[in-house]
């Protein structure tokens, strides 16, 4: 068997930074070594982490529910400009695309308005699926032959794939818009409505409307399992509109193309086609509607006004033919004749200007070109008939009476004639006109292939997050671990470092083996040990490093005032019991009477490991209820006797200040080769104080990770307070690392042969 060379403080060497020009380079080179290495060492929170975050981002892309879009495309034509040259000037100053314009139309709550009507997106049916899995479960199921899906597990309120329901009418208080309210089918296409407090409102009739009080609904169709919930909400009708102006997507392929690409995102593929086909076509009917405006306008003006056209020429011939009655028969002469065909152009013309100023006044201010230019030929007609009505006056009384009869009904007629052309062709243009947009490529969806969720894309992004929130902990860990790693900081303070002790995972195994303890699978580093694996595991790594402490403590010892050496450690869970107890083996195994004191007299455990009972210890002893004799004990190592903690006490500082605590430790220290004396940590109680007095070697255990500098150097400070010099330290349950000091860089391992 060979034992490992002793670790002295004259071992631990130290050499100033290179004042050289790499030494920098080289700090840098051993920084991002030791990031990787402490990386490396959290290989297994980064592993779990990415696990977990990548089976989480896997189940989310398999059971979310997958979302389609639905494209349409719209082009719309240029108009051309209303004066000659203004295209030119437009395109010069950068005018505005029409396809903005139209965007912003076709995304106008008019017409999203429509679609929301006409299909009932006000209206929210949302089938009670199973949590999670449902949806994804019922997606699944085969709709073949109308069928519906078996519940799982009994649940029967639950939808679980084939249900179908169509409601165009529900309505219900203002007050309870945008509140869910729960349906529930019933036998023989009967249903039940419950409100927003699960109260029943009515039961209705699937093909009948009900009405009560604030409520009004229409269910045509319902295929679902009686027991089956279905949810209900009705949305206000702005709110509905916002969310499918949100959902609609519309911009313009290719600066000043004038085409516009339609998308609406949707679970339901065919709902997602029926909204952009409803949309399109709403936005179509607007745009031949507001091309047509102007003819319709025109159209409206002259229907009005023909009425009156109509009863004025009524009137006219009505006095003619009275007037020709009264008179007799009556020619009119060759010259009347020329000067009523005048005339009647004349009256024609001026009533033709009076309907165009009712036009011109509705587009144009008075001061506008064309206004001045009707202004001028209203004059000039109204001039010559100034001039002809004169011409008039010359004739004989009876031809003048005659004429102007005649002039009013032929005007009249004249009028009435061109008016009823006029809405003749109005109708004509009206109907004809197709207006400046056209659907191009009606809805479409590709059902094979969802927009949502991208599958591999979560995967990915989710097991990247996993990597990098697990390389985060990592990192935050590293930095919030403030306990000493390495032996170099412990010396920097004056402190020898003695022996770095590996952290043992065979004791944490023998005790779930013999014991069956399963606090130590949960917490293997945190539980008091319970077997002595010196005696059941000698060539474990850690007794192994506990030998070189030995022999390092036996030149130590050599300098000592007497042979008892205190072991104790600056706060609890620093493994200082194990140390003593095994390391009490290891020395008696090398033939030396050793005497193991637990002077633990508030929480030792040292009896544990020797499989043995508490009681006759130090605290009956120090009480003088038993004699030294009894109170120590054999152990099943040879040369290794040991007492425990004994009851304990209620006032163990005053049971160690008597006297009684120095007559033992004399008593003893002539019996045997080595007395070590287990203490409790000396930052909680002042025990360790009291009995390292009368020790001439004190040890401190301090753990791996755990402890950080600082509190050593209060340690340190406290025993030199109380007259105590801390003789070394032994660093414990050092893991084996790839970052900072460990013990991995050499592992001599054997076994005996069989």
């Amino acid at each position: 068997m060979t034992s490992q060379t002793p670790l002295t403080p004259q071992d631990n060497t130290y050499s100033g930074p290179s004042k050289n020009n790499s030494s920098h380079h080289f700090d840098d080179e051993i920084d991002l070594l030791n990031l990787l290495a402490t990386l490396w060492d959290s290989k297994s929170i980064i592993a779990a982490s990415t696990i977990l975050f990548m089976v989480l981002g896997v189940s989310y892309a398999i059971l979310a529910t997958p979302i389609y879009r639905a494209n349409a495309v719209v082009q719309v034509e240029e108009k051309s400009p209303g004066l000659p040259g203004m295209s030119d000037v437009t395109e010069m100053f950068g005018g505005e695309s029409a396809a903005v314009t139209e965007i912003e139309l076709l995304k106008s709550r008019t017409v999203i308005g429509t679609a929301v009507d006409e299909l009932h997106l006000d209206i929210i049916i949302e089938p009670n699926y199973f949590p999670i899995i449902g949806s994804a479960i019922a997606r699944h199921f085969s709709y073949a032959n109308g069928g519906l899906n078996t519940p799982l597990l009994g649940f029967n309120a639950n939808a679980w794939g084939g249900e179908l329901i169509s409601i165009p009418k529900f309505n219900v208080p203002s007050t309870l818009f945008n509140e869910m309210h729960t349906l529930i089918v019933g036998e023989s296409n009967s249903y039940t409505l419950l409100s927003p407090n699960d109260e029943t409102i009515f039961t209705g009739t699937v093909g009948q409307t009900v009405t009560v009080p604030g409520y009004e609904l229409f269910v045509s169709k319902l295929h679902a399992r009686p027991g089956t919930e279905i949810f209900l909400t009705k949305l206000r009708r702005l709110n509905a509109i916002i969310d499918l102006q949100a959902t609609l997507g519309a911009s313009e392929r290719g600066k000043d193309s004038g085409i516009i690409a339609l998308s609406v995102d949707d679970s339901d593929p065919s709902r997602a086609e029926d909204i952009l086909n409803v949309v399109a076509r709403t936005y179509l009917r607007q745009n031949v509607e507001r091309q047509s405006a102007e003819a319709a306008k025109s159209l409206s003006f002259l229907k009005n006004q023909l009425p009156t056209i109509k009863k004025d020429l009524e009137n006219a011939e009505r006095r003619f033919n009275e007037y020709q009655v009264k008179a007799g028969s009556v020619n009119i002469s060759a010259e009347a004749e020329g000067l009523l065909e005048q005339v009647v152009d004349i009256e024609s013309g001026i009533a033709e200007l009076q309907l165009k100023k009712a036009e011109l006044d509705r587009l144009y201010t008075h001061d506008h070109p064309a206004y001045q230019a009707w202004r001028e030929q209203m004059a000039e007609q109204r001039a010559r008939k100034v001039e002809f009505n004169e011409r008039i006056r010359g004739l004989p009384e009876t031809q003048q009476e005659l004429l102007g009869l005649k002039r009013d009904l032929e005007v009249g007629t004249e009028i009435y004639t061109q008016m009823l052309n006029n809405i003749q062709e109005l109708d004509i243009v009206r109907a004809g006109t197709i207006g400046n947009v056209r659907i191009v490529d009606d809805a479409a969806v590709n059902i094979e292939e969802p927009v949502k969720p991208k599958r591999l894309l979560i995967a990915i992004i989710a097991t990247l997050l996993g990597c990098f929130i697990g390389i985060a902990i990592a990192l935050v860990r590293a930095a919030l671990n403030r306990g000493v790693e390495n032996p170099d900081e412990i010396e920097a303070i004056g402190i020898p470092v003695y022996a770095s002790i590996p952290l043992s995972k065979e004791q944490s195994k023998l005790d779930r083996t013999l014991l069956g303890n399963r606090k130590l699978r949960r917490h293997p580093h945190n539980q008091h040990p319970t077997v002595l694996l010196a005696h059941h595991n000698p060539t474990d790594i850690t007794i192994e490093a506990l030998r070189s402490l030995r022999t390092s403590l036996h030149f130590a010892m050599l300098e000592a005032s007497n042979n008892i050496m205190m072991i104790s450690g600056p706060s609890p869970n620093v493994g200082k019991s194990f140390v003593s107890g095994n390391l009490a083996a290891v020395i008696a195994q090398a033939g030396q009477r050793v005497l193991l004191i637990d002077m633990d007299l508030r929480k030792g455990y040292m009896h544990k490991m020797f499989d043995m009972e508490p009681e006759d210890g130090v605290s009956e002893l120090l009480s003088k209820r038993i004699s030294v004799k009894d109170a120590i004990k054999p152990t099943q190592i040879p040369n290794l006797f040991i007492i425990p903690r004994g009851a304990i006490p209620p006032n163990p500082s005053e049971l160690l200040m008597s006297k009684g605590l120095t007559n033992l430790l004399e008593d003893v220290s002539n019996d045997y080769d080595i007395v070590l004396v287990d203490t409790p940590p000396i930052m909680a109680v002042t025990d360790a104080a009291i009995v390292g007095r009368q020790c001439g070697v004190t040890m401190l255990v301090a753990r791996f990770g755990l402890n950080p500098i600082k509190e050593l150097e209060v340690t340190k400070r406290r025993f030199e307070q109380n007259g105590i010099t801390v003789k070394g330290v032994v660093l414990n349950a050092v893991e084996r690392r790839a970052a900072g000091y460990g013990y991995g860089n050499y592992h001599y391992e054997y076994k005996s042969e069989k």
